[in-house]
């Protein structure tokens, strides 16, 4: 039977394995039992070890592939020699621009099949990027004098949203046309809202992922 000698290990390979498990057959279709068969050998018990139930499964999954792109939203709203609306622009572009991204838009499945997947990620987004990561920004920009905001959680909420999942083809599996058409209207709220923080380069790097998510599909 194989074993891992360090439990971070065996809760990595879980992951790993429930993440690949998740994206190709979906939540709901992915039992405890299919993740014990792709382990290479460890038990029922190692699962129940570190995990009570598939749902926290789903939870750690979840928080595992947000945790690269928190740190760098981190890594942007720390930043001291950037204003808030400076930021703003830098958190968008720099997003998308991740190298991991083409990697990602590569493998991944449409998300609108994985329901319980696309919920929890919508959940992490509402309950910690919006209110830790975007809001303080937001708040440096009104306190600065580069972004007005009545409500800058909803707005970063708002942001967030529209921005990685609206927009987002593995979403609603949309043509490059489509998220091309998005990413103008999302350019246009953005400025209707005193934030001209979209540009081309960004328009032009969601079609460049959509193209690579659709060759694949």
């Amino acid at each position: 039977m194989a074993r891992n000698k360090h439990p971070e290990e065996t809760v990595s390979l879980i992951l790993d394995v429930a993440a690949r498990l998740f994206l190709e057959k979906g939540y709901e279709h992915t039992s405890i039992q299919d993740i014990i068969d792709n382990l290479g050998g460890l038990s029922k018990g190692a699962i129940y070890h570190h995990f009570r139930s598939k749902e926290d499964i789903l939870v750690a999954v979840t928080e595992k592939m947000t945790g690269e792109s928190n740190q760098l939203l981190v890594d942007i709203r720390d930043q001291k020699n950037l204003s808030g609306k400076e930021k703003l622009r830098a958190l968008l572009t720099k997003s998308v621009n991740r190298p991991v991204q083409d990697e990602i838009f590569t493998v991944a499945p449409n998300l609108g099949t994985n329901p319980r997947l696309l919920f929890s990620m919508m959940g992490e987004t509402i309950t910690d990027v919006a209110p830790n990561y975007i809001r303080p920004i937001l708040e440096q920009g009104m306190a600065d004098g580069t972004i007005e905001a009545e409500y800058p959680l909803e707005l970063a909420e708002l942001i967030m949203l529209v921005a990685n999942f609206w927009m987002n083809p593995m979403v609603f599996d949309d043509s490059v046309e489509k998220v091309r058409n998005k990413t103008v209207i999302f350019r246009q709220l953005m400025k209707g809202l005193g934030l001209d923080v979209v540009d081309d380069e960004l328009t032009d790097r969601m079609v460049e992922l959509t193209a690579i998510y659709q060759k694949n599909r």
